[in-house]
């Protein structure tokens, strides 16, 4: 999905635009998806594109949604050395949003954490 970076700021809140197309950082705790405990799945908020399932969050207790894996195929990852650091960056494989980014201290059984800003994501419900 491409959009001009008109369409994108009309399509986007402010703050889902900094986050997503220009690589922005919501506030640790911030977020309103950080204690979400309902099941169903997170999507990405610029284009839908479904990236997380919500058997696979946990709480990583560093202020943003994580979750232990992704759905396969539906986030791309690149290096990211900004900031004096060496992270991988995580991005919607549709639409190329910023999301967060992963690191390797998460729990089995992947012992991934992907940190994902909640301004990055919608969720959808699933029904009981």
């Amino acid at each position: 999905m491409h959009l001009t970076e008109d369409e994108w700021r009309n399509r986007l809140t402010d703050e889902q635009y900094r986050v997503t197309r220009l690589k922005g950082t919501e506030h640790p705790f911030s977020g309103s998806l950080l204690h979400n405990e309902q099941r169903g799945s997170y999507h990405c908020v610029c284009c839908g594109n479904e990236l997380f399932n919500s058997s696979t969050k946990f709480d990583a207790g560093c202020g943003w949604p994580s979750f232990y894996q992704a759905i396969a195929n539906k986030v791309k990852y690149q290096p990211d050395n900004t900031h004096g650091m060496n992270r991988t960056e995580i991005l919607c494989a549709n639409c190329d949003a910023h999301l967060g980014h992963v690191f390797n201290d998460g729990p089995a059984p992947t012992g991934d954490r992907y940190c994902v800003n909640s301004v990055s994501l919608s969720f959808n419900a699933k029904d009981k």
